[in-house]
């Protein structure tokens, strides 16, 4: 009988072992990260022949060049001396970069966790001049939402890829951000779980960044924004970026605009306004809250214009544009009027002329001198084609969209021009 209960005693020690086990340990098919050794990201930048534009991210301007991100991969580099038939010249490899800031002749990039600086004094020939290691989070590419994700292991480098595959594992939780439609997205993720800014350029001295830009330039300082924190380095030597500190600055924090002195940014939940009077610590001025959207925010002439982004990670359904007029305090200031739209993204303003990527429902152009009936005084629309960004610059509007880059001419309202145009190539 001793026996009985003895064996008995041990098929309820192993069962209930096994039955532990097996609440946190499990098989499936899932996306296994493919990396990239710290050693190779660190000696990857180089020049190559132009290629194709396949992915396109965010654009940047500077001088007669125009720099369009190819997402994870680099820069191509474009010369636009003739608008009417703009030239891919060539591509700057950079692993994991989606960012770029330029000043004088030196390009800033992401680069995973890095940030790079690029000396391109000749466009034929950038060279990497310095790197600031492991400033940035420890980001996630897209992967297939369809299966879980596998465990990561940092030590083995930054994750460029996903492979799918059977794996065994123990259910653990983990924070990644995951970069993916112009912004960071940051996360709970349970491993087998589904888990310069814009603004103008001061002379010369600054390119141009879309409505999108993470990255802004300030006097001697880029500024980098992920998802919660704003990392300041010191440019004030070209080529030498110095880390100088990081910052928290709110919560799912999407874009960047430099004006007046100020930064503004766009979040989830509104628009946060920084002042730049202390460079190395910016200073909370005021903040405006709205519905949970995605919305990147432009500046002119005492007036912000807010893109709200429904659908997906954005929240909520409201796509709308909203327009404050802002007081000379930047503290109290007022919400002007809202305006329904389709889906929008980026959007740029010269003057009064404003241009929204409403998404796939294509470009518009409006009169925004009237603050109050924008909607009423529509300039032009371009219907078939997928808008991401847009940067306006001398009557010259570049678009990045699904479909490829395309520049416009718009000195004549009356009748604004597509003139160029460089296409997306995707394999079927």
């Amino acid at each position: 009988m001793k026996t009985i209960r003895n064996i008995f005693f041990l098929l309820t020690v192993v069962f209930g072992f096994t039955s532990c086990m097996d609440e946190y340990t499990e098989e499936f098919t899932a996306n296994k990260p493919i990396y990239l050794s710290y050693e190779d990201l660190r000696s990857s930048i180089k020049y190559s022949d132009a290629r194709v534009l396949v992915n396109p991210g965010k654009i940047y301007f500077k001088d007669d060049l125009i720099f369009i991100n190819e997402e994870f991969q680099g820069v191509h580099i474009i010369n636009n001396a003739n608008p009417a038939d703009p030239q891919n010249i060539g591509f700057i490899e950079i692993p994991g970069n989606v960012d770029i800031a330029i000043k004088n002749n030196t390009l800033y990039a992401d680069s995973y966790i890095d940030l790079v600086a690029i000396d391109i004094s000749d466009i034929s020939n950038p060279t990497e001049l310095n790197r600031v290691e492991d400033v940035f989070p420890y980001t996630l590419p897209p992967y297939d939402e369809e299966h879980r994700v596998a465990d990561i292991d940092e030590e083995k480098g930054v994750v460029i890829g996903w492979e799918l595959t059977r794996v065994r594992q123990e259910m653990e939780y983990h924070y990644y951000p995951v970069y993916r439609w112009g912004y960071y997205e940051d996360f709970a993720m349970m491993d087998g779980a589904l888990s310069s800014g814009g603004g103008s350029a001061q002379g010369s001295t600054f390119g141009i960044g879309g409505s999108m830009a993470r990255f802004g330039l300030y006097d001697d300082y880029l500024y980098v924004v992920d998802h919660s924190n704003l990392n300041i380095f010191e440019v004030k030597a070209d080529g030498q970026p110095k880390d100088i500190g990081k910052q928290y600055v709110g919560w799912n924090v999407e874009t960047m605009f430099m004006y007046d002195n100020h930064m503004f940014l766009g979040t989830q939940s509104g628009m946060i306004v920084f002042s730049l009077e202390v460079p190395t610590v910016p200073s909370y001025v005021s903040d405006f809250w709205h519905v949970t959207s995605c919305d990147p925010v432009v500046i002119a002439d005492g007036y912000a214009y807010i893109t709200l982004r429904g659908g997906t990670t954005c929240g909520s359904t409201v796509n709308r544009l909203d327009v404050l007029e802002l007081a000379d305090n930047y503290v109290d200031n007022n919400l002007v009027a809202s305006y329904p739209l389709n889906g929008p993204y980026g959007l740029g303003i010269d003057d009064d002329i404003l241009f929204i990527c409403d998404g796939d429902a294509g470009l518009k152009v409006y009169d925004a001198t009237d603050k109050t009936q924008i909607d009423d005084h529509m300039i032009a629309i371009f219907p078939d084609i997928n808008t991401y960004d847009v940067i306006p610059v001398n009557g010259y509007l570049f678009m990045i969209g699904d479909d490829g880059f395309y520049l416009y001419d718009y000195s004549d309202l009356n009748n604004i021009q597509k003139i160029g145009e460089i296409p997306v190539f995707r394999e079927d």
